[in-house]
């Protein structure tokens, strides 16, 4: 698909808004009745990120007079959240809402749908996806495994994860269990750390119980409501691995290419909206979230220059053994790192100025 096309599509439906809800049952009357099965990666009770999907469906509904239906199962309700890829391209569902990086174990070029260590924010992200050839290299990639992607969300730069002792040295890292997804898991593993995977319903008992040492989600607003400041104290960050993570829509290739045109560009629309609400809903939220955490002992900590200088080297020396090993890899990253040198280039002018003065005057 041609995204210009597709952004095209996506502003009718965005800013058509109550008229495109009125207007579309009479459009849809000679389509047909399609209900499909979403599964989510993600517990209801994390409402942000899993109510992307929830926009997704309820703006299909709408559009179409409720004539293409897609029902949302919160992970583990149909397969286990980090199952959500495998249920689709299976053919278990339709579709679903998950992070691509959770599947590096199957190949680690999964990793830059989501995001991977010292990559791009979230809006470098979206201008590499959506105009920078990003979505082309992802579906070339995708279609080995019988899915088309479609952005759904983004977090923002997230955090660094809770940890029951302090870290000032690479040192400290050693030994530690830690949850962290994707090639964050790899990095880590290079400076000693022991990397888990673990859906992120499961991670509060894992760390309440000590099976793991540290763990990592997303930031202040989901961290909050999941609890870790009751059993880890010490928020750190950047999260260095996750600058702007993006959470994707995943489509059965078969099913999708079944649907009527018509069809496809309110699927387009509905989750390009998913997309951008959901990194504003992040924004409004986490600030609030950090203030109640911190009233309530949370000790924030930055990762020493230390620890990030030698988890940059330990990635570079990651991407260069990926590269040397995997066409995929290859060829996505080698595009990849032009594109991200392009953007900090810009962002390191007009964008990191303003940031800067702005904060020296808190």
């Amino acid at each position: 698909m041609q995204r210009r096309d597709f952004l095209k599509k996506a502003s009718v439906g965005a800013v058509a808004g109550a008229a495109t809800a009125v207007a579309a049952p009479a459009i849809a009357q000679s389509l047909p009745n399609i209900k499909w099965r979403l599964t989510s990666s993600f517990p209801k009770s994390l409402d942000t990120i899993y109510g992307g999907a929830d926009v997704l469906a309820n703006r299909l509904r709408e559009m179409t007079g409720g004539k293409f239906d897609i029902r949302v199962f919160p992970g583990g309700e149909i397969v286990p959240g980090l199952q959500a890829l495998d249920a689709v391209q299976q053919g278990t569902v339709e579709v679903c809402h998950t992070c691509s990086y959770y599947y590096v174990g199957k190949d680690k070029t999964f990793g830059f749908g989501t995001s991977v260590p010292f990559g791009m924010n979230a809006r470098q992200q979206n201008a590499w996806i959506y105009y920078g050839g990003g979505q082309k290299l992802l579906d070339d990639f995708y279609a080995n495994y019988n899915v088309v992607s479609f952005a759904g969300g983004n977090t923002g730069t997230q955090m660094g994860g809770w940890w029951r002792k302090e870290v000032k040295t690479v040192a400290d890292l050693k030994g530690v269990k830690m949850r962290i997804a994707g090639l964050g898991g790899t990095v880590f593993a290079e400076l000693g750390v022991v990397p888990q995977q673990i859906a992120g319903g499961d991670i509060y008992p894992a760390l309440e119980k000590g099976t793991i040492d540290a763990a990592e989600w997303v930031g202040p607003y989901d961290d909050e409501k999941l609890g870790f400041y009751k059993v880890a104290k010490n928020y750190y960050y950047p999260g260095f691995w996750e600058s702007g993570p993006a959470i994707h829509f995943f489509v059965n290739k078969k099913e999708w290419d079944k649907l009527p045109k018509e069809y496809q560009a309110a699927f387009q629309a509905a989750a390009y909206e998913a997309n951008v609400t959901m990194m504003a809903e992040y924004d409004h939220k986490n600030p609030i979230a950090l203030s109640s955490l911190l009233r309530n002992g949370v000790k924030l900590q930055a990762f020493s220059d230390e620890i990030l200088n030698a988890a940059y080297q330990a990635t570079q020396q990651v991407y260069a053994d990926e590269s040397g090993k995997n066409p995929a890899f290859k060829k996505i990253y080698t595009e990849w790192e032009k594109y991200r040198k392009t953007q900090n280039a810009w962002f390191s002018v007009a964008e990191m100025r303003m940031d800067r003065f702005l904060q020296s005057r808190k």
